[in-house]
């Protein structure tokens, strides 16, 4: 085991692996909320210690598809389970407080916007002692160290503990987002364009982070992105989505290097040519 996997205790999920049942499955989910909004009749099954890529342009419903199955926002039809420890959660037909703690416990979202992961007038440290609390931790000198080496462990140097997010560039407050949601060792995670509106080069050293914590916690991982290069990076397997259709879906490097679809050829092409 590396330092950095026993400094933040031992991973919860081992490498993806097929023959354990899905951690998260959906079957026929469908929300539409306005004429060509949204998505329908997504089918998809996620193992523990697998990352998948949403990819697609702008109003491809894959935001929406991925607030559904982050317990957010309840589809039209379909449903959705979640392996919760030895016991399978329909996550729309438990009450609302059974899925809030469902949520709270095993799942982390990280948002394109980091502030609207981060309560920005609480300091570094309270905001991930925060999600310590919410998970039944009550030692302050214990949630104390573990913020620290959250910190260290998402790069932002530890003497700003006690600093405000506002104070910090785009880049740390969605580091600061990350370890928040990952200090409480969460199951599954949800992140919704991580590095979107960020500068390459701070795009690039976020995207190294992630990737060494997804593979040092072995997390299981949704992303959504429009960027192919971080599904590349970052993902086992990827779904395309077009118009609230998934048109193609299979491992990462099957459908990026020899795409079926004239759509996901579309998109790689454009890439390509830039």
């Amino acid at each position: 085991m590396t330092q950095l996997a026993k400094q933040l205790e031992e991973p919860r999920a081992n490498a993806a692996n097929q023959a354990e049942p899905a951690l998260l499955q959906a079957q026929k989910l469908s929300m539409l909320y306005a004429p060509g909004k949204g998505f329908e009749d997504v089918n998809l099954s996620l193992y523990p210690g697998e990352v998948l890529a949403i990819v697609g342009e702008s109003g491809s419903g894959k935001t929406t598809l991925l607030k559904t199955l982050s317990g957010r926002l309840a589809p039209q039809t379909g449903s959705i389970s979640f392996q919760s420890d030895s016991n399978t959660a329909e996550l729309y037909k438990i009450s609302e407080a059974e899925r809030r703690s469902l949520v709270r416990q095993h799942f982390g979202i990280v948002h394109q916007h980091p502030l609207d992961g981060l309560r920005p007038r609480v300091s570094a440290g309270g905001n991930i002692g925060e999600r310590l609390m919410e998970n039944g931790w009550r030692n302050y000198a214990e949630i104390r160290q573990q913020a620290l080496t959250w910190l260290k462990a998402v790069e932002i140097d530890q003497s700003r503990i006690d600093d405000m997010p506002l104070t910090f560039s785009g880049g740390m407050q969605q580091r600061l987002q990350i370890a928040r949601n990952l200090v409480t060792h969460p199951r599954l995670v949800f992140m919704d364009e991580p590095t979107g509106g960020l500068d390459v080069s701070v795009q690039a050293r976020l995207l190294d982070l992630i990737r060494n914590l997804v593979t040092e916690l072995q997390l299981a991982v949704v992303i959504v992105t429009h960027d192919l290069a971080v599904a590349r990076l970052l993902a086992h397997r990827i779904m395309v989505m077009k118009q609230g259709q998934v048109v193609e879906s299979g491992l990462t490097d099957r459908v990026l290097d020899d795409p079926s679809h004239p759509y996901t050829q579309l998109l790689v092409s454009s890439v390509l040519q830039q």
